[in-house]
């Protein structure tokens, strides 16, 4: 489980890494729907952080839609969640934009940027294939 698997990089809160770490596993189909997401407490853990912090990655993913709770059952993955225009705009506006100053700052050229999508999307298709096969 790659989640569990993850390692911390500097420059950017646990937090955001670890709900980066768990939305890439949901949309990479390392999780099914229905599967049992790690408890809280497996979290903390196994990734070594505090129980507070666990708390509030279940909790966001909880509200983002990505899990769901079972009475009797626990935590487990939600059906894939329906995209909101909001966040799709968001994605092409604003995550767009940051990306292309990141890159223009580090003088990375427009066909570099398109490739390495290219390259990204291509191997996180090819995980979720793997996974389904």
């Amino acid at each position: 489980m790659s989640l569990l698997g993850f390692k911390t990089q500097a420059g950017q809160s646990i937090f955001d890494q670890l709900i980066f770490a768990a939305e890439k596993a949901l949309v990479s189909g390392e999780f099914s729907p229905g599967q049992t997401f790690p408890s809280v407490r497996t979290l903390a853990a196994e990734l070594k952080i505090h129980p507070n912090t666990a708390q509030k990655i279940v909790h966001h993913l909880i509200q983002e839609r990505w899990l769901e709770v079972r009475a009797g059952v626990g935590t487990v993955v939600a059906e894939r969640p329906a995209v909101r225009a909001g966040d799709r705009k968001r994605l092409l506006k604003e995550d767009v934009e940051r990306l292309i100053v990141e890159a223009k700052k580090m003088g990375v050229s427009l066909h570099e940027v398109v490739q390495a999508i290219s390259v990204g999307w291509a191997e996180l298709d090819a995980v979720a294939a793997g996974r389904r096969k």
